[in-house]
């Protein structure tokens, strides 16, 4: 059965109960990070804390334990679960308080970190890559809310997503006010123009993805020119390529968006180059879960 961490304690996964009055709960008032495990190993945990960290205090949120004490906290949710590979969820929130929006009513926080399996998309999704759509629903402004704040009000790309599955398709790509493309519901996008790997930039209003990261310094170690820019759906329909990064998606090919086919209609050569050496990555690097085998 499931073990969670909750407030300090491990508990079942029937017995992890939070508060209907928890402000997460009531008004999406907390931050969170998703974080995988690999063979062993936490990808990239101490660059996830980092960022947990800096949402909660954009928000003005403490968080009531240090950074190592969470890090703990998850390694051992890991170790507790049994699990070598599968993802983790940490979640910070407000905690209790009364029906108001005030948080000074409420005086203790939430912390809350789970572990389980996950699979963003079907395993031949990689091997014959995504369909995607433009959804209507745009980006929130960064001037309105910062896109570094991972927060629990999701709605914005919740909206998105249910366009993604009235359409029947895989993923959406979302605009800014100006036309802009962004990001997708839950994943950064690349695309391969004239050989070049191009992402938006993180002012457009996108998070700074840290599997976004990851490939950036991925590509320069394959000396695949890459950089950051603004583009329209116009680049994205004529690209040579097109991907998808996240924690939970990892590299996923895109071949089809709104009825165009991208490049020959399968994933491209950049994109698998690019797939093999993360795969490689985060198979070799990161926390270890279990110290005895680091040890050895």
């Amino acid at each position: 059965m499931t073990v969670v961490f909750l407030n300090g304690e491990f508990i079942s996964r029937d017995a992890a109960r939070v508060s209907v009055f928890d402000h997460g709960y009531l008004y999406g008032d907390g931050v969170f990070e998703g974080i995988r495990a690999y063979n062993g190993r936490v990808f990239r945990l101490d660059e996830h804390l980092d960022r947990l960290y800096e949402s909660a205090q954009t928000v003005m949120l403490q968080v009531p334990l240090t950074k190592e004490q969470l890090r703990e906290a998850v390694l051992e949710t890991l170790r507790r679960n049994g699990l070598r590979d599968g993802y983790v969820r940490l979640v910070v929130s407000r905690g209790p308080g009364d029906l108001g929006l005030d948080p000074r009513k409420c005086p203790q926080p939430t912390v809350v970190v789970i572990a389980e399996g996950i699979q963003l998309y079907p395993q031949e999704a990689y091997s014959r890559g995504l369909r995607a759509i433009t959804v209507t629903t745009r980006k929130i402004a960064p001037d309105m809310l910062s896109p570094q704040v991972k927060s629990l009000n999701y709605l914005n790309n919740i909206l998105a997503r249910i366009e993604v599955n009235r359409a029947g398709v895989d993923e959406g790509i979302m605009l800014n006010a100006a036309g802009y493309v962004t990001e997708c519901t839950a994943d950064n996008v690349f695309v391969v123009l004239r050989g070049e790997l191009c992402t938006p930039p993180v002012y457009l209003g996108i998070l700074k993805g840290i599997t976004r990261e990851t490939v950036l310094e991925l590509a320069r170690a394959l000396e695949i020119p890459a950089t950051e820019r603004v583009f329209t759906m116009h680049d994205v329909y004529t690209a040579e390529e097109c991907f998808l990064t996240g924690t939970a998606a990892e590299v996923a090919p895109v071949v089809e968006v709104d009825g165009r086919v991208i490049g020959d209609g399968t994933p491209g050569a950049v994109t698998r180059r690019v797939i093999a050496a993360f795969r490689g990555r985060v198979a070799a690097e990161g926390a270890p879960i279990f110290p005895q085998e680091a040890a050895a």
